[in-house]
C-alpha cells in the first residue's frame, strides 16, 4: 500500500473488515483493492447484497479522496453514493477500481467499478461524491 499511516489510518474499521474488503493500493488519484465475496455477503434470495457494493464503492472512494486531502490535515466524507447493481453474483473474488474524476477545494468525485476477477465482468459501478473536511482537534 503506497499510503503512510500518517496519512492514512493503518487499520480498517470493524465494518470495513465486516465487508472484506482490502487494499492494495491508495494514490491520491487511485484506490485498488480486493474482497472474496461469499454466502456470508448473501441476501435470503442467495446472491451478494447490493449494499455490500454500496459500501465498498464508499470505501474505496473516501479513502482515495482522504488520501489526497490529508497533507491539507483534512479527511472526505462521503455526501452522495450513485451505485448501480449491474449483475448478481453469488460469490466470486471481486476487483475494486477507484479514480478520481475531479478534485477540487471542497469536493471531489470518484469513480468506482468493481468486478469479477474470474470473469473480468463489471458487477457494480458507482460514483462517489465526498466532502474535504478538517481533522477534528485533538
Amino acid at each position: 500500500m503506497s499510503s503512510p499511516a500518517q496519512r492514512i489510518p493503518d487499520k480498517t474499521s470493524r465494518f470495513t473488515d465486516s465487508i472484506g474488503l482490502v487494499f492494495d493500493d491508495i494514490t491520491a488519484t487511485s484506490v485498488r483493492g480486493h474482497a472474496d465475496l461469499n454466502e456470508e455477503h448473501h441476501t435470503p434470495w442467495g446472491v451478494v447484497h447490493g449494499g455490500v457494493y454500496a459500501s465498498m464503492i464508499e470505501s474505496a472512494g473516501s479513502v482515495g479522496a482522504s488520501y489526497a486531502v490529508s497533507e491539507r490535515n483534512q479527511f472526505a466524507v462521503g455526501v452522495h453514493n450513485a451505485t448501480d447493481f449491474l449483475r448478481p453474483s453469488t460469490g466470486a473474488r471481486v476487483q475494486v477500481a477507484a479514480k478520481a474524476l475531479f478534485q477540487g477545494k471542497t469536493q471531489q468525485l470518484w469513480e468506482v467499478v468493481i468486478t469479477d476477477e474470474a470473469s473480468g465482468k463489471e458487477l457494480s459501478r458507482g460514483q462517489l461524491r465526498t466532502q474535504n473536511v478538517d481533522m477534528p482537534s485533538a
